[in-house]
């Protein structure tokens, strides 16, 4: 098994090529443009979709066959044809050029793998089996959607607008450490789960001493 070293990474701003125009594809697009990436699909064809994306200015559509070139000035390429042979080929460039790669459903051409996602507001779960088992990954991924509901996205948003008033308020690193534990074993969470937000909020307030 192959050992990796998990990350998040930033790529705003950053030049994506996605390889290939099908359905896969445009998945990773999506998740490209959810990151803030800078995306350029190269194909000949491509979803109406992709199209769509392209049409509204969204990203960069190149209506060819992917080549070396294409990779020249890519932080990330996500090789997506339906051509295992010309998915390894850009893959082994694009690596030898330095550039990150994922090469779908081809673990031994990647110097990265993409993990299934949760997202909940802030709060983002990642699973990976090092590009082993994709059926696994999606598996744990349906179970945590339905351990974790959107209410843990707004108590982390919650707890995110309340960390300024809470830093000013409480010197002692202990006892804000103190004050975030209180919250938490509050029932905060299931006032947000009943939709009762400003009842959350004041709870929590109250709890880390900022009323008012």
């Amino acid at each position: 098994m192959r050992g990796v070293y998990p990350i998040s990474l930033l790529i705003e701003g950053r030049c994506c090529v996605v390889i290939g125009g099908g359905s896969v594809a445009e998945r990773k697009v999506h998740s490209l443009l959810e990151a803030g990436g800078r995306v350029r699909v190269v194909s000949p064809e491509a979803t109406p979709e992709i199209a769509r994306l392209a049409e509204e200015g969204r990203i960069e559509w190149r209506r060819a066959e992917g080549s070396e070139a294409d990779l020249a000035d890519a932080f990330l390429v996500i090789a997506a044809t339906d051509d295992p042979g010309l998915n390894s080929r850009l893959a082994a460039a694009a690596q030898a050029a330095g550039k990150l790669v994922n090469a779908v459903d081809q673990p031994e051409d990647c110097s990265f793998f993409v993990p299934a996602t949760v997202r909940r507001g802030p709060i983002l779960f990642t699973i990976s089996t090092a590009g082993g088992s994709p059926a696994l990954a999606k598996r744990i991924r349906q179970e945590l959607e339905q351990r974790f509901g959107p209410e843990y996205g707004q108590l982390a948003e919650l707890l995110e607008r309340l960390r300024p008033e809470v830093m000013a308020a409480i010197g002692a690193q202990p006892e804000r450490a103190q004050a975030w534990e209180r919250i938490l074993d509050a029932p905060v969470l299931e006032l947000l789960r009943q939709g009762l937000q400003a009842e959350a909020e004041a709870l929590a307030r109250r709890l880390a001493g900022i009323e008012g």
